[in-house]
């Protein structure tokens, strides 16, 4: 059974920086697209970033473009997602997901298959 865990989320300063990981098991990922969604509470889950399958192609939401960067490790069967310059409005659970209909990500929570638990980010102002 795959099993996707999220870790690195907390509390962190405006301005400030962390880092997610997504660590897969059970299943190798590495044919499929990835990606990070985050939903805020009232709110739907919403795109943040995704990758192509040899991490080749990267896309980002345009809230975080210039500030997150998503990479993968293949060998690792591991997703991350690095945040810079946090704001407050960045405060989501953060969840990974994977594809195995595409090799390239897609926007839409709907076409993802698997996914992790979610991670809760802070960004306190």
């Amino acid at each position: 059974q795959a099993l996707m865990v999220e870790s690195g989320g907390g509390l962190v300063q405006a301005g400030g920086s962390l880092s997610l990981s997504c660590a897969a098991s059970g299943r190798t990922f590495s044919s499929y697209a990835m990606a990070w969604f985050r939903q805020a509470p009232g709110s739907e889950r919403d795109f943040v970033s995704g990758i192509s399958w040899n991490g080749a192609n990267t896309y980002y939401a345009e809230s975080v473009k210039g500030r997150f960067t998503i990479s993968r490790d293949n060998a690792k069967n591991t997703l991350y997602l690095q945040m810079g310059r946090l704001k407050p409005e960045d405060t989501a659970v953060y969840y990974c997901a994977a594809s195995s209909g595409t090799a390239e990500p897609v926007p839409k929570d709907v076409d993802y298959d698997y996914w992790g638990q979610g991670t809760q980010v802070t960004v306190s102002s």
